[in-house]
């Protein structure tokens, strides 16, 4: 037998420094099978290779199917054997891999119009035995796939690269599994090629060349007695024979550092263990150490010390025992000599255990064939198969066998098998971001599962004490009479099996239950409750009852404007008849008269209605002020109350004062003061919390999403429904399958059991695009189910689904958005503390001049009762003046300056089509310094829309407009929103509404749709039709019958994409595949269109952009302010608009909780963030956000949600809604300091600052300057109504010359809520890969201007104006 050592090993060993000589005859028996037979070694001629795989196939509906198949691909090249299941819905080929590959297979199957792909898990099954030369395996970590698409791709790819054996690329794990042939192709290239189709691959790690364990080294000695015994590696258990064979074995315990886990563990033992000379190592992780059986003939201490710290990641730290570093190098010139024979006794087996997935069993006699047969192996301990999970647990000594080859041998009896890694089952919820896992504890801790998916590139922490996932139940019981019954229940409920905690009330009738889902549920509670005797169903929550509804509120501010107003317009009226001076000035006025010495009629009116305003209207301001002072906080509630409260205590002083004084003239009060102002204020703050009761709305339209019952089935053998049951939502629990039928809501996050349908998620992602769903999909709760009928499978319930993520979402948004503090708020808190010690500065400065000159005093405060003390008379003065301060600086103006300029503000706002709800978006939108953007709908239309048609025959054969007329009829009976939009540009073009007839139609989801249409002819124009006639030639022209009048022409018409036109045994040419990548591209879709089995036009149809978007978006930009896109569509569509309206920073591929984030991610660092979407799923980052605006033609709950509604759905309503803010802020302002100023002048004279120039402030005087400066405030107010919107013009004219489009370089897109660029990999051919399973909407609405244009120059046949374009628009 020739010596050969591949080179790559002769390289590993080098670097081990192992000694060559004294393995090569291990390397003999290990790869003694090169040519197990051959008595003539590799002179002999080898037998050709071959494998042995299977094919998953769509499509087949009878035997007649099978044969055809079967008949096609047998006579094939490289086919050795072909036998297909139609149950099963598969092939199993053993073919020649050296002649024909795998994917070739397929795409022979696919050529007769079915779907064929490798299926999982067969796709790597192993060549036979006979395989000549060595094979590796190598891991590859490819990062930028996105779609399955993309796996094809390079598994086909890589499949036909000579060396390379199989190919296994695994989307969710993003990694590629290759089997090579080492002394063919290295690692390297493999990468490299990877690297050259526009993916980023990093080689992980190389699994040694596959050697053969003992059992298969038995098997071949039975296979050829002749083959020489000279191996130790075959004896590792057989200490007889090591014996004579007088073999040595040392024992050696290394030190170990650097293992982190059990992972480390099993990659010392199994690597080292291979190596030769090696009988056993057992790795401990606790102690650090490493205990290595080996042969000190072949391998040395130092050697297996180099080999460990050699391991990947390279961390390990190996440290020798003195005695062992010592005789090193007496042990390496020794190490050939024969020593002296010394028996040993087997060291005792270590066991490991090893899960494995198995699909196909059936029953209970496939469990007992495996068990039995697998029981049997060499080095199996003990095996338990679970037909229910599908799973395998396997006790077995990896001295004598490994996983793998458990694997293999029970794929080897006929059912698909899969290593666990421990982990038994994965639930992912998306919005709440968290991941539910089952796993076995003996196999796999959760810090490993978390590290597993570190790996996949996410950030993972294990949740301690996590309780989310018991289930609460409320329940209404009838039936119960007394304490007996309570007791019963409860009973019975907490003996059973999952229920945690059970309390049932007997008063109000309710059972409150605590419940594990995972082993009992909603429904089972129920049904134990009614075995009893009693009635049991779930407790209604009421969406409408709510915690931010603000109804409280509501209510007592309207009742507080009610009664301000009832009581105080005769106070007003009273007022404006104070200020009309009298025709006689020394006439007293009527109401002057005294009731009684010092009362007057007017002051008694005043004093009655004003303690009504003050003890009603004014109740509520002195909770809150009361609450206000309680936080040490001085806010306009505060400085209401105190001026209020100070004039009216004032007033009633000075009148008792009056009164028991008996004095000729009643004193001029301040009672007019309250009524005023309790008026304004209450009014504003009723509508602010009117307005933010619109956005609880948001959460009860959310609720009214979710469907109210599901139809949950039985279901019997072969997925056959045995039994339909209506069941409320609340009773659903995990683990159901519901059956969801076409048009109606999926109750429940699951997956498709059975059925294929499309689902319109636009709920979640804001895509108009409905998404194709088929058996493994999952569906989310609330979508709605559009084509078929499907049974899914519940995986999260109640409050886990997606919807109630939401819900959750924007309630959070709502409670946690800080309130902005109104500027009045801000002033208020300076202005009281600063009037107070004004006030407490003029009684005190007054009481001294007073003492020290009584003749000022005397001279400007003339005593009606001469028997008043000197002292009395100083102190009354003092008071008079200190309280004047304080009425004065009533802050009646300061009230109005933001309730009046907000009333003015808003009304103007809704005039121009902007709804501003309330005061508080009003006055922050001015501070926006960064506005994110949704895309569909927003800057989009949200409809599709046709951009182009492209003509593929001559115009001749068939008119432009006669195939409108054809297309236009067949998508009339789609309800696709693709086909939705060709018909109605097909109409539009044709100038009719009425189509032709269609017949047998048929849509298959995700692919296209088949008709048969006629009666079109009387839709073409006579002219049309008979210039047709005069071009076509007698008989077919390219494949379209001659029209004639008498018998209407019947057209078989297939639309759709190229996969679609593949199935149909439809050729597209490579210049029809340019131009549709062409568009792709740009965000398009392009579909293709045949008539009568010829390719006869392609259309673009994409989600156009506004036209004012691009103005919208530089105009905010030249504004100062910041301009991102975020949606949930796919980066190559997102880049795509990005570019046409010129922003540079895109979110791509978002949830609605990453938009919720991106928001708070903005606000953190300091700036303030507006949001305008459209959808459900912007409705969360509405919430959130600063200013949430949201466009009038949205869902009804982004409207709710939002703060601004755009009426009018034009995007320069964002730049008006700031320009707006600013100039109602700017206002605001100028009212504070109008209000400022009437008190800076007052307060001094009011103090009696300038009375010795002679300027006294007669109380009368005080309340006509307070009414002046509110007169003033409101007039200024109203000077807001003069606003003028910008219009587009105007825009348009400030942008002149300077929007340019940006290029793709410019944009950066990043993924999610990863901040990193993602960039546009390099151009390769691969990236015109249309992606079948994402059809992505977008658009260029230049595309369209710029095609019309050019018709028109053309002045030809006017419907072939998409047809004789300039550039791209020639006809293929």
């Amino acid at each position: 037998m020739s010596e050969r050592v591949p080179i790559g090993w002769k390289h590993i060993l080098s670097k081990l420094s192992l000694p060559t000589r004294a393995w090569e005859p291990v390397m003999k028996q290990s790869f003694a099978f090169d040519n197990v037979g051959y008595e003539g070694g590799l002179d002999s001629v080898c037998p050709p290779q071959t494998a042995t795989s299977t094919i998953s196939i769509l499509g087949m509906t009878c035997q007649s199917c099978v044969r055809s198949i079967e008949g096609r691909i047998s006579s094939l090249k490289g086919i050795v054997s072909i036998k297909i299941s139609l149950e099963q819905g598969n092939a199993t080929v053993k073919y020649m891999p050296s002649i024909l590959s795998l994917p070739q297979v397929c795409r022979h199957i696919e050529d007769m119009g079915f779907e064929a792909s490798v299926a999982e898990g067969k796709a790597a099954s192993w060549p036979s035995r006979s395989s000549p030369g060595l094979e590796a395996v190598v891991r590859l970590r490819v990062e930028g796939m996105t779609c399955q698409s993309c796996v094809s791709s390079i598994e086909g790819k890589l499949g036909k690269l000579q060396g390379v054996a199989r190919v296994r690329v695994s989307l969710s794990t993003q990694e590629a599994v290759i089997t090579y042939q080492p002394y063919l192709i290295q690692p390297q290239d493999l990468r490299d090629h990877v690297n050259d189709m526009g993916f980023e691959a990093v080689i992980k790690n190389r699994v040694a060349p596959v050697s053969l364990g003992p059992i298969d080294i038995g098997r071949l000695q039975r296979t050829n007695p002749k083959m020489p015994l000279t191996s130790d590696n075959q004896n590792l258990n057989n200490s007889e024979t090591l014996g004579h064979q007088g073999s040595h074995v040392v024992t050696l315990q290394l030190r170990v550092d650097g293992m982190h886990c059990q992972s480390c563990v099993l990659n010392i033992e199994e690597n080292i263990g291979q190596l030769p000379g090696v009988q056993n190592v057992q790795v401990s992780l606790e102690n650090r150490t490493a205990q290595v059986q080996y042969d000190p003939s072949c391998v040395t201490a130092g050697a297996l010390q180099r080999a460990i710290e050699a391991l990947p990641p390279g961390n390990f730290k190996v440290s020798l025992p003195a005695a062992a570093a010592g005789s090193e190098t007496g042990n390496r010139f020794s190490a050939c000599a024969a020593p002296a024979p010394a028996p040993r006794t087997p060291a005792p087996g270590r066991c490991d255990t090893v899960m494995l997935a198995i699909v196909g069993m059936t029953c209970a006699s496939c469990v007992q064939s495996i068990e039995g047969l697998i029981s049997q192996r060499e080095g199996v301990q003990q095996i338990s198969v679970s037909l229910a999970e599908g799973t395998a647990v396997v006790l077995y000594d990896p001295s004598i066998i490994g996983p793998e080859e458990l694997r293999a041998a029970v794929e080897e009896m006929g059912f698909e098998t899969s290593v666990l890694s421990g982990v038994v089952s994965v639930l992912v919820a998306l919005m709440a971001g968290k991941a539910e896992v089952k796993y076995h504890p003996d196999v796999i801790q959760p810090l490993e599962i978390a590290q597993l998916i570190q790996d996949l590139g996410f950030e993972a922490t294990v949740l301690e004490d996590y309780a989310g996932s018991e289930g609460d139940l409320e329940l209404i019981i009838t039936g119960m009479t007394c304490a007996s019954c309570v007791h019963n229940i409860e009973s019975k409920l907490t003996r059973m099996a999952g229920i945690t905690y059970a309390s049932v009330a007997l008063a109000t009738s309710k059972a409150h239950v605590k419940f594990d889902p995972e082993i009992i549920g909603p429904r089972d509670i129920v049904k134990v409750i009614e075995e009893i005797g009693f009635h049991a169903s779930p407790a209604q929550r009421n969406p409408s009852a709510h915690h931010l509804d603000h109804k409280v509120e509501i209510k007592q501010w309207k009742k507080s404007f009610l009664c301000s107003l009832v009581f105080g317009i005769p106070v007003m009226g009273l007022m404006i008849y104070m200020l009309v001076p009298s025709s006689t000035p020394h006439e007293s006025m009527v109401l002057d008269h005294n009731v009684i010495p010092g009362l007057s009629i007017l002051n008694l009116i005043f004093f009655i209605l004003c303690t009504f305003v003050q003890l009603l209207g004014g109740w509520y301001f002195y909770v809150q002020a009361y609450r206000s002072l309680r936080h040490r906080a001085a806010n306009m509630d505060v400085l209401i109350v105190l001026a209020t409260s100070i004039a009216y205590t004032y007033s009633l002083v000075i009148l008792v004062v009056a009164v028991a004084e008996r004095a000729e003239r009643s004193p001029v009060t301040f009672f007019d003061t309250p009524p005023m102002l309790f008026v304004f204020i209450a009014l504003g703050r009723w509508l602010e919390h009117i307005a933010k009761s619109k956005t609880s709305e948001a959460l009860a339209k959310l609720m009214s999403l979710q469907a109210t019952e599901a139809t949950v089935v039985t279901l019997g053998e072969d997925n056959l429904i045995l039994r339909e049951e209506q069941v409320p939502m609340e009773l659903v629990q995990r683990g159901d399958v519901i059956k969801v039928v076409p048009g109606g809501k999926f109750p429940v996050d699951g997956k498709v059991l059975e059925g294929n349908t499309m689902a319109d998620e636009s709920l979640i992602t804001g895509e108009a695009m409905p998404v194709t769903k088929k058996p493994g999909s999952t569906v989310i709760a609330g979508s709605m189910n559009a084509h078929g009928s499907v049974l899914v499978t519940a995986t999260h319930v109640g409050n886990d689904t997606t919807l109630a993520q939401i819900v959750k979402l924007v309630e959070e948004a709502q409670m946690s958005k800080a309130p902005i503090q109104q500027l009045a708020d801000r002033f208020s808190g300076y202005f009281v503390p600063f009037i107070i010690i004004i006030s407490t500065l003029t009684l005190v400065v007054w009481i001294i001049i007073g003492f020290i000159d009584f003749g000022v005093v005397q001279k400007y405060f003339p005593t009606p009762n001469k028997h008043i003390s000197e002292a009395e008379v100083i102190i009354r003065f003092a008071f008079q003046t200190s309280i004047t301060v304080l009425c004065i600086a009533c802050p009646c103006s300061l009230g109005l300056a933001t309730p009046t300029a907000v009333m003015v503000g808003t009304g103007v706002a809704a005039q121009n089509g902007i709804l501003i709800k309330g005061g508080k978006p009003l006055e922050m939108a001015h501070k926006i310094k960064t506005v994110m953007f949704d895309k569909t709908g927003t800057i989009t239309h949200g409809v599709p829309k046709v951009m182009r048609v492209l003509l593929l025959v001559d115009v001749a054969t068939l008119p432009l407009r006669k195939v409108l007329a054809v297309v236009g009829t067949a998508e009339a009976s789609s309800e696709h929103p693709l086909g939705v939009a060709v018909t109605k540009y097909c109409k539009e073009e044709l100038g009719t509404e009425t189509l032709g007839y269609c017949t047998d139609f048929q849509a298959v989801p995700g692919c296209g749709i088949g008709c048969k249409v006629s009666s079109v002819e009387g839709i073409l124009a006579p002219g049309e039709r008979q210039r047709s006639k005069q071009a076509a030639p007698p008989g077919t022209v390219g494949g379209v019958p001659e029209e004639t009048d008498e018998t209407p022409q019947t057209f078989s018409v297939l639309i759709g994409n190229r996969e679609w036109m593949r199935r149909n045994g439809l050729t597209i040419s490579s210049d029809i595949s340019d131009a549709m990548a062409d568009h792709e591209m740009k965000g398009q879709t392009a579909i293709l269109v045949a008539i009568d089995g010829v390719l006869c036009g392609m259309i673009a149809i994409a989600d156009a952009v506004k036209q004012e978007a691009a103005l919208a978006v530089h105009t905010l930009k030249s504004m100062g302010v910041d301009v991102v896109l975020i949606t949930g569509d796919n980066r190559k569509t997102a880049r795509a608009i990005a570019t046409q309206v010129g922003i540079n920073k895109v979110f791509a591929e978002v949830l609605p909780s990453h938009k919720v984030a991106k928001v708070q991610e903005l606000q953190n660092e300091g700036k303030k963030v507006a949001m305008v979407g459209d959808g459900v799923n912007d409705s969360p980052a509405l919430a959130r956000a600063d200013v949430g605006i949201a466009i009038g033609t949205g869902t009804d709950v982004a409207i709710e949600a939002a703060d601004v509604v755009l009426i009018r759905n034009d995007l320069l309503d964002v730049v008006a809604s700031i320009h707006l803010s600013k100039r109602t802020v700017w206002r605001i302002r100028l009212n504070l300091v109008l209000a400022l100023i009437y008190n800076l002048v007052g307060i001094p004279i009011a103090a009696g600052v300038f009375m010795p120039i002679g300027v006294v402030l007669q109380p009368w005087m005080g309340s006509a300057a307070m009414a002046a400066s509110s007169v003033s405030v409101v007039l200024s107010s109203l000077q807001l109504k003069c606003y003028k919107k910008p219009d587009l013009e105007r825009y348009e004219a400030q942008a002149q010359g300077r929007m340019k489009p940006l290029t793709a370089s410019q944009v950066s897109v990043h993924i999610g809520m990863d901040d990193r660029r993602w960039d546009s990999p390099r151009a390769t051919p691969w990236d015109q890969v249309s992606r079948v399973s994402q059809v992505s909407l977008s658009s260029l609405k230049s595309d369209k201007l710029s095609r019309h244009s050019a018709a028109a120059d053309d002045g030809g046949d006017t419907w072939s104006l998409l047809l004789n374009d300039r550039d791209e628009e020639q006809c293929i």
